[in-house]
Order: structure tokens, then sequence, then C-alpha cells
């Protein structure tokens, strides 16, 4: 592919480069550097004036930091002479802050977006936001990916029979529903109430799921408080056993532990939007890749084609 070079953060480079052989282009170097002071430096260390920039950096811990090296490399594309910066951007972790619930509350999804057109973002490329009304916090084009196909891929090669789809939460409900109609199978949801970031409680599940194989289906999965509560309510109504399924993996605090420990709970299931550290690695993960996916939506951005066909998830 002519004029195109894409770049990577220190967030997630393993990722960039699985993203790069798919295009079949080399992944060009970037120097990230740090002053006494502890502000960062970035330096794009290959030409782009006038080509079209890709920027791969998903906001994982420590989030503020890989933050800011993406609004530097942002900048550092700009005062290049990019002819246009497109920021791959497969986790976005301030999604979750989208409103004010709350008095004099930051709504930090709106202001991240803000930070990145003014540092010169032409377009986003992102993956499965918490909310998607996100997308409209962007004043750039947004190309809003999903990572149904790839989690239902996987999965038709179990026995789905008597298979249920189920959502933590209400929010979650619409893409469950489309989900469980990829898989040909039956959708349910639970009745959640949060109190706090890891205090939840999910009182009923709507639909059945007694005697039935549950694949649970969220955005993504932090400390797992929410999936652990719906675990104890699928228990107590009988489910035959539990496969566990989300787009973002970051299973903090020994989340993925946790949940391996469940003995109803047969596989994880998670893709690689985020990185999944080796040593918190159990029998039960399974991690699926979205390289193919990133790649060929950058393909179409780069060529000026379609994206529409690969973030319509049903």
């Amino acid at each position: 592919m002519r004029d195109i070079a894409v770049f990577s953060g220190s967030a997630h480079p393993r990722l960039a480069a699985e993203l790069c052989a798919h295009l079949g282009v080399t992944l060009s170097p970037a120097r990230v550097s740090r002053f006494a002071n502890d502000c960062l430096e970035v330096q794009l260390q290959a030409n782009c004036r006038e080509r079209d920039v890709f920027l791969i950096q998903p906001l994982v811990a420590p989030v503020q930091e890989h933050l800011v090296e993406l609004l530097l490399m942002c900048d550092a594309a700009r005062g290049a002479s990019a002819g246009r910066i497109t920021v791959v951007m497969p986790h976005y972790a301030y999604a979750r802050s989208d409103k004010k619930d709350a008095p004099r509350i930051s709504i930090g999804g709106r202001l991240v977006a803000d930070l990145l057109v003014a540092a010169g973002a032409s377009r986003v490329l992102t993956m499965t936001l918490h909310s998607p009304q996100v997308h409209g916090f962007f004043s750039v084009p947004v190309d809003h990916l999903h990572a149904l196909r790839e989690l239902a891929g996987h999965f038709r090669g179990n026995d789905l029979s008597r298979t249920t789809v189920v959502s933590p939460d209400l929010g979650n409900a619409k893409e469950a529903a489309a989900f469980a109609r990829m898989l040909g199978v039956q959708v349910a949801a639970g009745a959640k109430q949060r109190f706090a970031d890891d205090r939840v409680s999910i009182g009923s599940v709507i639909g059945d799921v007694a005697g039935r194989d549950v694949i649970v289906l969220d955005d993504e999965i932090a400390k797992g408080s929410t999936v652990l509560e719906l675990l104890d309510r699928l228990r107590e109504l009988g489910a035959r056993s539990v496969r566990v399924a989300c787009t973002h993996g970051l299973f903090a605090a020994g989340a993925l532990k946790r949940l391996s420990e469940q003995p109803e709970v047969l596989e994880i299931v998670c893709t690689n939007t985020v990185p999944v550290p080796e040593a918190q690695h159990t029998d039960k993960l399974t991690v699926l890749s979205v390289a193919p996916a990133l790649a060929e939506a950058v393909r179409r951005i780069h060529n000026g084609e379609s994206v529409s066909a690969l973030f319509d998830p049903a």
C-alpha cells in the first residue's frame, strides 16, 4: 500500500505489528522518551509528509500516560505535514464517562474526544464503545467496529441447541440480541443496579436460562464484579454451563483468576483489543485476534471504500 504510514504507541505494539502484517506494510518506528521533569516527548521516525498516517494506541493502563503519548503522536504527525491522521484506538477507556449522573461531575468521554481532535486527529477507528453515544462526542468521522463476528465465529464450533446469550444488564441487551441472532439462539438479560465502581446488584434475569448453556456477553470486563454477580443469579436459576465473552478483556485486580475459579465457567473468551499479560493467562482463557478486521478497516479507509459492512453487527 503506497502513501501509508503506520505507527504504534507503547500500549499494544504486538497488535500493531499483527495489523501491519495483514496489511503487508512495515510498521514505522516511533521514539518515546521522557525528560528529567517527567514530561514525554514523541518522535515519529518515518516520513509523514502528505501521507495517510495511522496511529495505533488503545487506552489501557496506565491510561493517562498512553493518552498523552497518543496526543503527542497526533501533534507530531500534524507538525510533519501528514495528509490525514487516523487514530486507531481499539479500546476507548473514557467511553465509560459519558453522562452527567452526579452533580459537578466531569464527562471524560467528550473531553478526550475534543483533545484528540485538537491534537490533530482527522478520523478515529475504534471498537465496541462502552456507550455507543460516545461516537457523537467526536467532531471528526468515527468508524465504530464490533467484535461480534469474531466472537460468533468462535462459538459456532460448539453445540448451540440449548444455548442462551445473556447480557449482564439491559444497556447491553441490544448487542446481546444481535449476537444471539448471529448464533440462532435465545437471548436474556440481567436487571442490574450499580452502586459503585465495583459494587453491583442483579436482582433477576429476564429470559429462560434454566437447564441451558449460557454465553454471558459484555463489552468489557474490568474487575469482573458484574459477571460474578450474574453468575450467582445463573447458579440460582439452574443454568447448565456458562461461557463468558467480551471484547475488551481488561481483567483488573485479579478478575481473570476469580472468574476462572468459578466451576460452572467453562471458558472465558476475549479479543486482543487490549493486551492480556501472559502471566495472567489461565487454561480457560481464549484470546481472539481483531487484527484482520482492523487491518481491513484501515485498508478501506485508505482506499476510500465503505467500512459499514465491517461495523454492522447484525
